[in-house]
């Protein structure tokens, strides 16, 4: 790939190859490598006093540098991600088995990278927290993002997925209105259980990710020791264009640690950045986090047979059933040189796939693979994939021009720069060769807004529930019932009801948990973080402990 930057003057010095950039080796007599300069090129001389009428004032309008350097610090901060705006990430590499579980991985997809045992692709990763804001504490109960960027020899693949294995809701529709509810209060700018069981007690479906966020399940240890997942339902394809459902699993070769409230809280007293500093140190210690991917293989079909539907994000898949096979491992051994260049700046999409995977029909597959992309493009800006982190480590030739932030054109480097469009005769870019036959699942029927037949809302969240161990259950019942005191009595019992339907003995723990609970020690008009309890104390308790001082 060749840009404008690479094109050369026959005029000695006059070269633009590298030009604007720190790796640019021509100086000026008053400057050597780590001299400071502008944007422009001129050599900063004085970075430490604005340009005034005498030492004291007032300033003149031609501060070229200061202003410069003010304009550029006030718009340091792109747009933060609506959700999973708390991130922390890392380089390294995914090898491949070559198998998938005893069998050749050419039976079920022809992606190259899974072909050759021993192929080692580059990966960057980034993990996070879902709801809340960049410099939330790593310790609040939530969901954790779990997204890999594999830079294959085909072009990037973005596997975005969780640390938990399900979801909350299964349509993208209904998305918004998820997040809305466990964002912040319009009015009070406060996470409030009491808007969260709201829109739970009306959506029996998240059950079961309800079981699980509220357990300790819902506030991993650290980043290096939890599970991930791809969540939704994909396809493999192989050479002759088959077809088979295939989900995701991440599991930490340093063992899994989960935290209950109470440990989280001491924890956030101390160091509410205790993840991203433990993965960072981690690597740099050499102590590099390795996690083994499995997958879970069903075909492609609706079956009747399972009580649930297969392409419903809200159920696992029963392992006993379709067991998991190992495909590969994955090693992060390097940390990022600038945060925000790499991590901040880092955009997935569930719809970035390689030849050898493809979508299923999984509606909040369907609703993400459009949303997230689109994120990227509000967020940083339409040219998102050129920036070194996101860009392919392959060559790229596209028609894409233009747009903000477009500092290279993907112009092949025989091409006829006039020819900005495909089909051409006069030396435009042209179509690949196909790398296999295509998949094509038959699809027919009307055209509706039905929810699946089989929801079994449930069922699994009630398996879940008694497959805990007692520690488990316990925090789960008492994070249940703290988040459940401040609600509406009809919120109350609508949430009791469905527990009853996951277990008997899960809803009368949470019915009697709530019989006893003092009132008083949450706000009566409103809830308080997940989980989080003597949240009306710590108000008062800030006034009774603080120290008065005088004024200066």
């Amino acid at each position: 790939m060749k840009d404008y930057n690479e094109e050369a003057s026959s005029e000695p010095g006059i070269s633009v190859t590298g030009a604007g950039s720190s790796r640019d080796q021509r100086f000026s007599d008053r400057e050597k490598e780590d001299t400071l300069t502008n944007r422009q090129g001129h050599p900063v001389s004085d970075n430490q006093n604005i340009r005034t009428v005498g030492n004291r004032g007032p300033s003149t309008l031609e501060n070229y540098n200061f202003l410069e350097k003010i304009t550029h610090f006030d718009r340091e901060r792109v747009p933060e991600r609506v959700v999973h705006g708390r991130g922390a990430g890392a380089h390294g590499w995914f090898e491949t088995y070559g198998t998938v579980g005893d069998e050749p991985v050419s039976k079920y997809t022809r992606a190259k990278l899974f072909q050759k045992a021993g192929t080692k692709t580059p990966v960057f990763v980034r993990f996070s927290t879902v709801i809340h804001g960049t410099h939330s504490p790593e310790t609040l109960r939530d969901p954790r993002g779990f997204a890999i960027k594999f830079y294959t020899e085909e072009g990037n693949w973005d596997l975005v997925g969780n640390n938990l294995k399900i979801f909350f809701i299964r349509d993208a529709v209904k998305f918004p209105d998820l997040v809305h509810a466990f964002k912040p209060d319009p009015v009070t700018n406060r996470q409030d259980t009491a808007r969260i069981f709201d829109f739970i007690s009306q959506t029996p479906e998240a059950m079961h990710m309800i079981t699980f966020l509220f357990s300790p399940w819902g506030i991993p240890a650290n980043y290096r020791q939890m599970q991930g997942s791809g969540v939704n339902t994909y396809k493999w394809v192989n050479a002759e264009g088959k077809g088979v459902l295939v989900k995701y699993h991440w599991e930490p070769k340093q063992g899994i640690l989960n935290l209950t409230q109470p440990e989280s809280e001491q924890i956030q007293g101390k160091n509410f950045n205790h993840a991203t500093q433990d993965l960072y140190e981690a690597i740099e210690r050499g102590a590099y986090p390795e996690w083994e991917l499995f997958v879970q293989i069903m075909e492609d079909g609706d079956h009747p047979e399972l009580d649930f539907d297969p392409l419903d994000d809200t159920k696992l898949w029963p392992k006993e059933q379709f067991p998991f096979l190992p495909v590969g491992r994955m090693v992060l051994d390097r940390n990022p040189i600038n945060y925000f260049a790499e991590v901040e700046q880092a955009a997935f999409g569930t719809g970035v796939l390689v030849d050898g995977l493809d979508f299923s029909d999984d509606k909040m597959l369907q609703g993400r693979s459009f949303s997230y992309s689109d994120t990227q493009r509000y967020r940083v800006g339409s040219n998102y994939q050129q920036l070194p982190i996101n860009a392919p480590k392959k060559h790229v030739a596209t028609n894409l021009r233009d747009g903000q932030m477009a500092y290279f054109v993907d112009m092949a480097p025989s091409g006829n720069p006039h020819i900005n469009y495909e089909p051409s005769l006069m030396g435009g870019l042209k179509e690949a060769v196909q790398g296999g036959p295509p998949h094509e699942p038959f699809v027919e029927g009307h055209v509706k807004r039905e929810k699946i037949d089989r929801t079994n809302d449930f069922g699994q969240a009630g398996r879940t529930y008694r497959e805990m161990e007692e520690w488990e259950r316990e925090d789960l019942i008492n994070n249940l019932i703290i988040g459940l005191v401040p609600c509406d009595p009809q919120v109350q019992k609508k949430m009791i009801e469905m527990f009853y339907q996951c277990d008997e003995e899960y809803g009368r723990r949470v019915s009697e948990g709530l019989n006893q609970w003092n009132q008083g020690a949450l706000p009566e008009g409103g809830g308080a973080p997940m989980g989080a309890s003597q949240t009306e104390e710590a108000v008062q308790w800030a006034m009774e402990k603080g120290h008065p001082s005088k004024f200066y």
